[in-house]
């Protein structure tokens, strides 16, 4: 065998088993979210749709369904505008001070989440913002800004400042050279990191933990205390549904990442 097709080989090997690696945890939770057995168990005995059932028949699940899809979706528009905000300004700036702020904007990406949970706790309970949808809607856009800013970052590498520079010379103010020239040219990379914002929140348990409570207490949330108190399958169903809502983002992402490989 030539040492080329065995290196291809091997590498190709290698490859699939840390797929697989990556993979099976994930997949492994979906036969057992249609199982009938009344706890989890791999694999299942039967199958049955009774835990989707339980879940959408359910209203404390329901209401924790709605408060999640509102914060990701609230999250997602503010970290938007705030992250394509921020990284325009230090785009267009080259001082040192830019850099630094850069570094600050992409803490909430490498302090320990428990870390940020315990200091937005804190800071919550000073302002009585605890266990209310805009304090849950606030930590989260502090926590998926840093996914807008550095998307955005990546689209405004590949687009020349000339530009809008052009556009404001011949008559445009700052505000409708961005919306008209720069805006279209970098929506991929817009849109890349609104869909990990609203991804990000949708799946956010950490902090959640710290601030939510009530009637405001997200999916995750509610799947963490249902853990401590039982384990069904109800919890695989859920964690499905949230599977195949990330794959759908990405997908998109990635859509959208192309388009703008493809515009560059």
């Amino acid at each position: 065998m030539p040492a080329s097709l065995l290196a291809r080989l091997t590498l190709g090997t290698v490859v699939a088993l840390v797929l697989l690696f990556l993979v099976v945890p994930i997949l492994i939770v979906v036969p057992m979210s249609f199982s009938n057995a009344r706890f989890l168990t791999f694999p299942p005995p039967g199958f049955s749709l009774r835990w989707y059932e339980a879940f959408f028949g359910s209203p404390a699940w329901m209401q924790a369904a709605r408060v999640s899809l509102g914060v990701a979706l609230a999250t997602a528009l503010g970290a938007t505008l705030i992250g394509t905000a921020a990284a325009y300004a230090l785009s267009m700036s080259g001082s040192r001070l830019a850099r630094s702020l850069t570094v600050i904007l992409l803490l909430p990406l490498v302090v320990p989440i428990v870390i940020t949970g315990i200091g937005v706790f804190f800071v919550f309970a000073k302002t009585g913002l605890l266990a209310t949808l805009p304090g849950l809607v606030l930590a989260n856009v502090m926590l998926a800004t840093p996914y807008v800013v550095t998307s955005v970052l990546a689209g405004l590498r590949g687009f020349d400042p000339a530009q809008e520079m052009v556009a404001r010379s011949l008559g445009m103010n700052r505000l409708r050279a961005f919306l008209n020239v720069t805006l279209p040219q970098i929506r991929p990379s817009v849109v890349s990191g609104a869909l990990f914002a609203f991804i990000s929140a949708l799946d956010e348990t950490v902090v959640a933990i710290f601030i939510a409570g009530g009637q405001n207490q997200t999916l995750t949330k509610r799947m963490f205390t249902s853990l401590r108190d039982e384990i069904d399958p109800t919890i695989a169903a859920i964690s499905s549904l949230l599977t195949a809502a990330s794959l759908m983002v990405v997908v998109l992402a990635s859509l959208s990442a192309r388009k703008s490989s493809t515009r560059s």
